[in-house]
């Protein structure tokens, strides 16, 4: 997947959460949560992280057919 593909399924994915009425705080604050699964990982540190909550696992989630 190019990163072009994944910037468009995000932005398809921030227009929902508008639609559905999240506040913008809210909005950066899922982005911040975000980051902060992907630096966990990058960093090595991802065990602290409860399973089930993974970069790989919301990342998993952007890359479902339909989203």
């Amino acid at each position: 997947m190019n990163p072009t593909h994944i910037v468009v399924k995000l932005w398809m994915q921030c227009h929902v959460l508008r639609d559905d009425s999240i506040t913008y705080q809210e909005y950066v604050n899922e982005l911040s949560f975000l980051r902060f699964l992907k630096t966990m990982q990058e960093n090595n540190q991802a065990a602290e992280v409860p399973e089930g909550c993974y970069w790989g696992d919301a990342y998993a989630g952007l890359l479902e057919p339909g989203m």
